[in-house]
């Protein structure tokens, strides 16, 4: 086991599927930790943590969606990038897992490679946003976030969490603020990667975010829909540099 290479949680019942990516993910340069439910996923990460958790939907215990509820809702495992494993024809499950708070999602069957690309997509826009994270407190309509630890804060003292995905798409909106940002812009950010065409993942993000900031009503007002552009933040943001939250 190499100390410094990233670490990955793969929790998924099928034996086989476990030996193929831990062995092909190993290869890679990760090192792999598999584990067959819910259960033996928390006492992992209990004791070892993981940069990444790829999560199969269907698990003997507790299904996919609830563990991943469970993991955004859990403040040291909140920003943990998540891989969703899918039956491939289902794009419910797809959708749920996104709103939950999942960064990506594969159906099966799907090609270790494929699956490759997807976990060194995600790792580098962590890397990217520990690099980029600044000293500062951005201000911005009722809200206030800290760019070092993450934390959102709205003016009435409610601490809201965010997961990898939520913070690095709130923090693409305020480095653009009143810009229209296309949806392949927000995926790169987000996601590491452009989206394909039909793909939800975007919009489910987005609509996510709303729901963080209150943002809900038939025409939201803080994070725009501009029709057949993008989105857009419409709020203006200040910088408060080390102000107290």
């Amino acid at each position: 086991m190499n100390p410094s290479a990233k670490s990955i949680l793969l929790v998924d019942d099928d034996a086989e599927i476990r030996e193929l990516l831990q062995t092909y993910l190993q290869r890679a340069g990760f090192n792999v930790q598999t584990v067959a439910d819910g259960a033996a996923m928390r006492e992992a990460l209990a004791s070892a943590g993981a940069d990444l958790i790829i999560l199969d939907v269907m698990l003997p215990d507790e299904d996919g969606f609830s563990l991943c509820r469970w993991l955004r809702e859990h403040p040291r495992f909140a920003q943990v990038p998540v891989i969703i494993l899918t039956a491939s024809s289902d794009e419910v499950d797809r959708v749920i897992g996104l709103e939950l708070g999942a960064d990506d999602y594969l159906g099966k069957p799907f090609s270790p490679r494929e699956l490759q690309a997807r976990i060194k997509a995600l790792l580098r826009r962590v890397g990217f946003a520990q690099e980029r994270g600044g000293s500062e407190v951005l201000a911005f309509a009722q809200w206030r976030l800290d760019m070092v630890s993450h934390r959102l804060f709205h003016q009435d003292g409610e601490e809201v969490l965010l997961s990898g995905a939520d913070f690095a798409l709130l923090k693409l909106f305020l480095e653009h603020p009143q810009q229209i940002l296309d949806r392949d812009t927000i995926a790169n950010a987000t996601r590491g990667r452009e989206v394909m065409p039909l793909e939800r993942i975007v919009d489910m993000g987005v609509s996510r975010l709303r729901q963080r900031l209150r943002d809900t009503g038939k025409a939201p007002q803080l994070i725009r829909t501009v029709r057949g552009a993008g989105y857009m933040l419409a709020a203006q943001v200040s910088s408060l540099k080390h102000a107290p939250l």
